[in-house]
This record gives structure tokens, C-alpha cells and sequence, in this order.
């Protein structure tokens, strides 16, 4: 096979989301657009869908530039509405449905939302976040049961369902079948596209501070998903499907699972919850092309009940990111993949909210050990000395800055941030300062470090806790660490180390020792943990990452 090779431009068309979508179902508008447990809809039903629920805002007095929340998993719903407030040039502020309630109060606040799309399990948490939000809001009540087959219905209603049938309960609250059916006789205006409009707005995940709005155009999300297509290298067309379990408030989620696969008429069997076995018996039951998640979904993959001897042979792509993938996860997942009949790799991604998702991918026919890859068409990616526009020599590390076609404007009302991300340089252009850490080899590709705040200096030397969780990961005794940064009365900080072992591996101190003294052979002493422990599991954020600052505040909290 001829290694493939990107083409370093592409064109980008002057249509919103919608209108990429629409430009599909006028060419395929029986093939489906997306799949919900077992339900299929074609692009032509979901062109419907998106145009009744846009003519439902408009009668609710929602138009061009306005603000609505979508609080919700990967349901039909979601798509419905995403798509339906881009038809009308609204703006969807998209956020975790499992959210706390001050966290859906700054949301709706920040944003002026006028009214909020959730699911019916999470309807109580958003009335009580209702009561600090300063404008009227309108509740819009989804139900997972309106989109299932009699079957799947009753037995849902009668599981799970039934314990939600009294909501919404409010004046000011109405549910989602109902609500569609209020547009009847509305006439929804032209779809106009403006490259610098606000169609989405992202959040950061808040692990520094207050979560950050990121403000993403139709334009950033069209680039993403044709380069992005353009990088796999693989033709995303009819007939193919992405098992799309990564949510649709999530960068990953809405850029790569859903958006990228609708605009080039695959199908997205959606997810909207995840766990091991219904994972693995969705791979296995509906046999999808392509695959795409965090590292955490990658690691319980190696041990999901099921895939024992399943034939992965379908696979024509498996992509991560969210999260950096360590080389020994990598080696581990390829090596399960060669094993299930699968010929490819998984293939690792970088990027960040801010540029909608990923933004450089490992190519398709080769890897370099710790490398996230090449950088995607009319993308560029430059290292720069920390805290400076100086551009380091290839090699050396520095931190990771990129221009493109799918940066964002900007933070939503905060300009000192958005100063301090995107920054215009010599060549005229905006260039978003990642905050990552890692450097450029001679033939362009580029490798992470980690988090420039992730740091930790002990003794005046600098440590790299994703390096040294690279090392602690090829133990052979380990599933999986995260190292941090404590208190030290006489360091300042020392290094320590939390690890989750194989089942079966006994956390005793002969494992400890056994650990260290492989660390001892690989890494700087200065480096080495001081603390090692073991724990039967680690908190992950909400989308699945590590979630290494519940350790830190655990930790701090020891000294108040």
C-alpha cells in the first residue's frame, strides 16, 4: 500500500452546519443519518426534524443571535435541536447534562440563555439552578422513551422512565413533544452564513479555575470536519457508521462523532451513556467503521466483558484524544486490536476546545513512539520559549502554539483571557497559546508533553508527571497511574504517585518495591515518587479524563 499523504489545502464552503447537512440529505436522503437503539432516521426524516423544531423557537420568540442551552446526552433530541437553532442563526450553548446546579447556573447566565433543552432525569437539578439565573428562562423537557420502539418504550417507562413522568411541573417549563408541536404555520427565514458568527459555545473543563465559554463558528466547525476527514485518510461516505458515544457537549464529541460523520452522510450509532459491557456489546452488535474516544474508554476496552474473542475486523479507524494517550496504553491497545483481527492502529489526536477538537493526528501508516502526529491541512503548529513569541529550534521544548482555520474567536465576556490565548504574531496571523508543553522533530511532527501548569519543580529540578506516568504504566504489574505534586516541608514538592493495578495484583509493599525499583532503572532520582498509592480506581472528569485536580485538592486539603 502507497503510504497516503494529506493534501496541505483544502476548500471550505460559505455554509453553516445546517446547510452542510442539508446539502446531504438533498443527495442521499434515504440513507441514514443516525441510529438510536435500533431506531434509524434518514437524512431526509432528520432535515424534517431539524426544520419543525426550528420553526417550534421561533414561535417561542427565539431568532438570530439568541441564546439556547442544550443540557443533554447523545439523544436524537440533541441533534434535533443543535441543528434546528443553527437553521435560525441562534446560538446553542452546549453543556454537561450532569452538571452541578451552580455550575447550569453559570452557564445560563453567562450566555443570557432564553431557554434550556434537558432530559427528564436531570430536570430537577436545572429547576434549582433556575432560581440564581437573573433572566426568565424556558424549560424544554426531552424524554429518551419518545425516541424508542414500543418495545424498548414500555420496558424503559417501566424501568427507569416512570420515575420522571411528573416533570416538568412548572408554568414555565413544557415538554419537547409538546413544544414542536407550537411552530406549526411559522415560516423560518433563509439560512445566512457569516463566517464570524457565534453558532456554539463550548466550555473548558474548568480544571484551573471557572470553566471559560469558547465561542466556535460554523466556519471552525466545517474546517475541523473536512480536515479531519482529510488527515484519516480514510473516505467517509454513505454506508459507513461511528459508534458515537463521546457526548455532544464535548469538542471531541459534537466536532468529530457527530458533526464530521453527518456532513459526509455516514451514520452515527449514538451513545448516550457509556459503561464496559453495553460498549462492548454495541462494537460487537452493530459492527461500526469507526470508533473515537478518550484514553479511559481505550483502557477499559482492554478488559469490557464480551470482546474476548470478538472479531474486530470491521475497524477501519480508531481515533483518541481528549487526553494524552501514554506509549504503553498505545502499545497495549494496538497489540488487542492485532489480536481481534483488527489492521489498524489507534490512532492518537491533539487539540483543544478551543480549535473545536483535534487539530493534528497521527498518520495512518506510521507512528513515532510519542508523537500525536502531524498537523492538519492549513493548519500550523510552531514551539515557542513559555511566556514569549520566541519560536524554539526543532527539538527543542517549548510551548505549542497553532494557527488555523478552526481557532476561535475567543472566550464569551472575557478579554483579558482571550488576550492571553490568541495573540497576533509577525506574520499577521492569530495564533492560540495552548498552555501545552512539547517540541517539533525535523520532518514536522509533533509531540506533547503535558500541561504547562501540571509542572512540578521539587529541589529546583523540574518534574513531568506524564513522563513519569509513561514509566510507571510499562510495570508489568500496572493498569494505570496519575502522578502529582504535593507538599513537602523540606522540597517545597515532592513527587507522588497514584496507581491502579491488573486484577488480581496484590498492593502490598513487595509490589510497591518491585515498582520502584523499575523507576530507579528509568527515570532521574530526582523524579523518582516519594509516595506511592495504590488505589482500585481514580476519579475521572466528566468526559472520561483522569480528573488529576480531585488528587491535588485531596491532597491540599491535608494541610488546612
Amino acid at each position: 500500500m502507497e503510504p497516503y499523504r494529506q493534501r496541505d489545502h483544502l476548500e471550505y464552503p460559505a455554509l453553516t452546519m445546517y446547510q452542510m447537512v442539508e446539502r446531504v440529505a438533498n443527495q442521499y436522503p434515504k440513507e441514514p443519518a443516525y441510529e438510536f437503539y435500533g431506531t434509524k432516521t434518514s437524512y431526509e426524516a432528520f432535515v424534517k426534524r431539524i426544520e419543525r423544531a426550528a420553526r417550534a423557537f421561533l414561535a417561542l420568540g427565539i431568532g438570530e443571535g439568541d441564546v439556547v442551552t442544550v443540557c443533554m446526552p447523545n439523544t436524537p433530541q440533541a441533534l434535533d435541536c443543535f441543528y434546528a437553532l443553527n437553521r435560525i442563526g441562534a446560538v446553542a450553548n452546549m453543556v454537561h447534562p450532569q452538571s452541578a446546579k451552580s455550575e447550569i447556573t453559570f452557564y445560563l447566565t453567562i450566555s443570557e440563555s432564553k431557554a434550556i433543552l434537558t432530559v427528564d432525569l436531570f430536570y430537577e437539578t436545572v429547576e434549582a439552578a433556575l432560581a440564581g439565573v437573573p433572566q426568565q428562562v424556558t424549560v424544554l423537557v426531552a424524554r429518551i422513551q419518545d425516541e424508542l420502539n414500543p418495545v424498548l418504550w414500555a420496558a424503559y417507562t417501566a424501568k427507569a422512565g416512570r420515575h420522571y413522568l411528573k416533570y416538568p411541573n412548572t408554568d414555565h417549563a413544557v415538554l419537547w413533544k409538546k413544544f414542536l408541536k407550537s411552530g406549526a404555520g411559522q415560516t423560518l427565514p433563509d439560512a445566512a452564513f457569516d463566517c464570524h458568527r457565534t453558532a456554539a459555545i463550548l466550555y473548558s473543563g474548568g480544571t484551573s479555575g471557572t470553566p471559560k465559554g469558547i465561542c466556535l463558528s460554523d466556519y471552525n466547525f466545517n474546517a475541523c470536519a473536512l480536515q479531519s476527514v482529510e488527515a484519516i485518510g480514510v473516505t467517509f461516505r454513505t454506508g459507513l457508521k461511528m459508534l458515537s458515544c463521546m457526548p455532544c457537549f464535548h469538542g471531541f464529541g459534537l466536532g468529530i462523532n457527530l458533526h464530521t460523520v453527518l456532513i459526509h452522510g455516514a451514520c452515527c450509532i449514538l451513545m448516550p451513556t457509556f459503561n464496559n459491557k453495553s460498549y462492548a456489546n454495541m462494537l460487537v452488535k452493530k459492527k461500526p467503521d469507526f470508533i473515537a474516544g478518550v484514553p479511559t474508554i481505550y483502557q477499559a476496552l482492554l478488559h469490557a466483558p464480551g470482546l474476548e474473542s470478538a472479531d474486530l475486523s470491521f475497524l477501519q479507524g480508531m481515533f483518541c484524544g481528549g487526553d494524552s494517550l501514554k506509549v504503553e496504553l498505545k502499545r497495549r491497545v494496538d497489540a488487542f486490536l492485532k489480536e481481534h483481527g483488527a489492521e489498524i492502529q489507534v490512532r492518537e489526536g491533539y487539540g483543544l476546545t478551543e480549535c473545536v477538537t483535534a487539530s493534528c493526528l497521527t498518520p495512518r501508516d506510521t507512528w513515532k513512539e510519542g508523537s500525536i502526529g502531524l498537523p492538519y491541512p492549513d493548519t500550523s503548529y510552531c514551539i515557542v520559549r513559555p511566556g514569549t513569541d520566541e519560536e524554539l529550534p526543532r527539538g527543542q521544548e517549548g510551548e505549542i502554539i497553532l494557527t488555523g482555520p478552526t481557532v476561535m474567536s475567543g472566550y464569551l465576556k472575557n478579554p483579558e483571557e482571550t488576550a492571553e490565548a490568541l495573540r497576533v504574531l509577525a506574520d499577521g496571523r492569530t495564533w492560540l497559546y495552548t498552555g501545552d508543553l512539547g517540541y517539533m522533530d525535523e520532518e514536522g511532527y509533533v509531540y506533547y508533553s503535558q500541561r504547562i501548569k501540571r509542572m512540578i519543580i521539587t529541589n529546583g529540578y523540574n518534574v513531568y508527571p506524564g513522563r513519569v506516568e509513561n514509566v510507571i504504566d510499562e510495570c508489568p504489574e500496572v493498569d494505570y497511574s496519575c502522578v502529582i505534586g504535593v507538599k513537602d516541608p523540606r522540597r517545597m514538592r515532592r513527587v507522588k504517585a497514584y496507581i491502579v493495578l491488573k486484577e488480581g495484583v496484590a498492593g502490598d509493599d513487595a509490589c510497591r518495591e518491585r515498582i520502584l525499583q523499575y523507576l530507579r532503572q528509568h527515570i532521574a532520582r530526582y523524579a523518582l515518587p516519594r509516595e506511592i498509592e495504590f488505589r482500585d480506581e481514580l476519579p475521572k472528569t466528566l468526559v472520561g479524563k483522569v480528573a488529576y485536580r480531585k488528587l491535588e485538592e485531596e491532597e491540599e486539603a491535608k494541610w488546612r
